[in-house]
């Protein structure tokens, strides 16, 4: 009896040791798990939406006045744009603003461009100084908060440069962006190298895009064996051109990937943004998944309850979009760093598709 109660003794303690092991080391061994396990089966490059807060370097402090450089930050992190790169079009345009040459404190240059980031007036929105609610202001910014898109004031000059940087390609396609900047691709080498001194990394950093590697993960990881159909043929599409109006094979627009995705798993949604938008079923930010859509207020004629611009969810803060005919081809980006977000819906709770999914499910 003596024995069996050693024997039982011996068998508590030690199952009381390796639990005791077992908690000390969980840490350890979670920490030291590969990404792919500790995150749903999805590589970690595959989930990143964004670039890293690049530091500046000893040259680029030394060089950049501190207000300046304050700005640069600042709207390159509100935009979502590398505030490196729009340091480096601030240097090459008027040296940061302190250039003496006609048009940057006063008047316009030879071409007929203005202020610290040398917009031309026609494109900061037909006026030197405009109120930014006017509907059509270009790219008139309000940088300090006074109502008024100032193209020589540095905080209004540098947002609004931001924004046409975000608007034809950054931080994803850096380098088309700085040509529709300005068209010249010497201009664009002479930025990047300057970018490239400023920042403490020596490198333009860009925001990962989801590779072929990562085509299989975030379909394996859809909700639903729908939503891996849609997702499937949609990221096959990227690398083809933008075409207004284009629903494929060759080329599509915003809505008409989309539209062409879902048709491909054998369902039917409206064509068109403005038709999309009101279709599905509305999604609180932060709910969206995989097969949803997110809305932007974005192109002509469009406001805040009427969006002209979608992109496709296929993983948490990521979306494969056709942007426009000089944002590149369509690709996977990030819309959480996107300003004028309208909202996300979800066709797939619409009463005709779930109809539909009904009609497909039975024809099986």
């Amino acid at each position: 009896m003596n024995i069996s109660r050693a024997k039982l003794a011996l068998i508590i303690g030690l199952t009381g040791v390796l639990l005791l092991v077992a908690i000390l080391m969980s840490p350890i061994l979670l920490s030291s798990m590969p990404s792919f396990l500790s995150n749903g089966g999805v590589p970690e490059e595959c989930t990143q939406t964004g670039t890293r807060a690049e530091e500046v370097s000893d040259s680029g402090a030394a060089d950049i006045p501190a207000d300046y450089l304050e700005l640069y930050q600042k709207h390159g992190k509100k935009i979502g744009v590398q505030w490196t790169i729009l340091a480096a079009v601030g240097k090459r345009e008027t040296d940061h603003g302190r250039s003496n040459l006609p048009g940057v404190k006063t008047g316009t240059n030879y071409a007929g461009a203005a202020g610290p980031m040398q917009f031309l007036i026609s494109t900061w929105g037909g006026k030197a100084q405009i109120p930014v609610d006017s509907r059509f202001n270009g790219y008139a910014s309000d940088g300090d908060g006074d109502g008024i898109g100032d193209v020589y004031n540095p905080a209004d000059a540098i947002l609004g440069a931001a924004r046409m940087l975000k608007r034809n390609g950054a931080p994803e396609n850096v380098r088309q962006a700085l040509f529709v900047y300005n068209r010249a691709w010497w201009y664009v080498d002479q930025v990047e190298e300057i970018a490239r001194k400023y920042a403490k990394s020596g490198a333009v950093e860009v925001p990962p895009q989801a590779q072929e590697e990562c085509d299989l993960p975030l379909v394996e990881a859809a909700p639903s064996e729908v939503v891996a159909k849609i997702l499937e043929y949609a990221l096959a599409q990227r690398g083809k051109p933008y075409l207004w109006g284009g629903t494929g094979p060759d080329a599509y627009d915003c809505s008409g990937v989309i539209y062409a995705a879902y048709r491909a798993a054998g369902l039917s949604i409206p064509r068109t943004t403005f038709l999309q938008w009101p279709f599905g079923v509305k999604v609180l930010a932060g709910q969206e998944q995989p097969g949803d859509l997110v809305f932007f207020n974005a192109g002509p004629g469009t406001s805040a309850d009427n969006p002209g611009h979608v992109g496709l969810v296929v993983s948490k803060g990521k979306m494969l979009e056709a942007r426009c005919r000089l944002c590149g081809p369509i690709k996977v980006t990030s819309y959480q760093a996107r300003d004028k977000i309208v909202g996300f819906t979800r066709p797939l709770q619409h009463p005709d598709v779930l109809d539909q999914l009904k009609k497909l499910q039975n024809a099986l």
